[in-house]
């Protein structure tokens, strides 16, 4: 199992205060950013998300490593594989 408080996130997405469906939206964005094999980071204060983003990242085929959660929001990690 992966340690999330020891990731270093390639590039982070803010997308707090963002409903469902824009964080799935900037995370779509955002993953064409980081490298293969790298990790982003989503923001999200939007409980839709905990589901979107698993469901989305098994897909196309990255990996949802899971959430941490902060004050008051959640912080999403998915790593690229393609």
């Amino acid at each position: 199992m992966t340690d999330l408080n020891a990731i270093e996130s390639s590039d982070i997405v803010d997308a707090r205060g963002s409903a469902c469906p824009g964080p799935l939206l900037e995370a779509k964005k955002g993953i064409g950013k980081v490298q293969v094999g790298k990790t982003l980071e989503i923001l999200s204060n939007d409980s839709g998300t905990k589901t979107d983003l698993p469901a989305w990242a098994g897909k196309v085929g990255h990996e949802y490593l899971g959430l941490l959660e902060a004050d008051g929001y959640d912080r999403h990690f998915i790593t690229r594989n393609k």
